[in-house]
């Protein structure tokens, strides 16, 4: 019985025996405790119930490619390049990257879990199999790089609608692209590019959305995290649905970002601002400002009011904390 076979049968969160699980896979106890443990060396919390066996805090509901299909609109189905959806990869966006000539636009891929997921600046991203979601998408564009100013700032609106389908409130964005709630990351967003600075170009757009955290994945983490099931009530929405509505954000906002560009977003993206209004400490190559936030500028700059009158921060390689 591999770890995959075993998350499938423990997904229901009842208890089940060491003994039958050995029976039905016509291995050992043994080999069973052997894929318990690297179940929980991914930060599944699989728990031990003595002689009763093992089971999960809570129920999980795996990703199915026919669950995802169904929750699909129709439009969003025709629109779709490739639909996969993996048990593991290094990253989902790794994958695009190693198949980016030969996969439509529009394509998206999923897995369970990664290996070596990818944040912003070259951070680890936590993927344990089962408890979030993990999804890249591939866009081609006919213009070049400079066409896509905005970009990340505008999944990151796309993500927010995302959100707010599944009814849920509380979230926010933090320039340049991170999701937060209460404080915690609540999502991630790395986009990549390649081709012609002229273009055509394609960028492959790595989305990670926490549904449910472990008290382990919080302490691993590094900073404040949040998760989905926390926006409920506790209750996590089903992760078929949850990446069913990521799908439909990005393969409607992508094309209307096409469209349109940033500015499309501009009023959205106020929306949801947490910087504006507030005091700020702007740490990068050339220094440290503070200032007060001010909005972002129709290319997606993050606008800080400072002693010196108003400056425009095109670089997202800065850090961006209260003052």
């Amino acid at each position: 019985m591999q770890a995959q076979e075993l998350l499938t049968v423990l997904a229901p969160g009842e208890v089940v025996s060491g003994a039958s699980l050995a029976e039905r896979a016509g291995v050992t106890r043994a080999a069973i405790w052997k894929q318990v443990q690297s179940l929980r060396a991914r930060g599944v919390p699989v728990e031990s119930r003595g002689t009763a066996g093992y089971r999960l805090p809570w129920p999980i509901q795996l990703l199915q490619l026919p669950a995802l299909r169904a929750a699909l609109p129709a439009a969003t189905r025709k629109r779709l390049g490739a639909l996969e959806l993996h048990w593991e990869l290094d990253s989902t966006s790794s994958e695009i990257q190693r198949r980016c000539v030969d996969l439509p636009d529009l394509s998206m891929i999923l897995a369970e879990t990664q290996t070596a997921g990818r944040g912003r600046r070259g951070r680890n991203w936590l993927s344990p199999p089962g408890l979030n979601v993990y999804l890249s998408c591939l866009k081609r564009f006919e213009h070049g790089f400079a066409a896509l100013s905005g970009l990340s700032l505008a999944v990151g609106v796309m993500v927010m609608r995302a959100v707010e389908t599944l009814g849920l409130q509380g979230a926010g964005l933090k320039w340049p692209n991170d999701v937060l709630s209460e404080g915690g990351k609540l999502a991630g967003i790395l986009v990549e590019l390649n081709g012609e600075y002229q273009g055509p170009c394609a960028a492959i757009i790595g989305v990670g959305i926490n549904v449910r955290l472990t008290p382990a994945l919080h302490e691993q983490a590094g900073q404040p995290i949040n998760d989905l099931a926390s926006l409920a009530g506790g209750d996590a929405p089903e992760r078929n649905r949850v990446a069913a509505a990521l799908i439909t954000a990005l393969a409607e906002g992508l094309v209307e970002f096409e469209q349109h560009g940033f500015a499309s977003f501009l009023s959205e993206y106020a929306h949801y601002d947490l910087l504006r209004d507030r005091a700020l400490r702007i740490q990068g190559a050339l220094g440290e400002m503070d200032g007060v936030g001010a909005g972002v500028d129709a290319r997606g700059a993050l606008l800080l009011h400072t002693h010196d009158g108003l400056r425009v921060l095109d670089s997202a390689d800065v850090t961006v904390r209260p003052a």
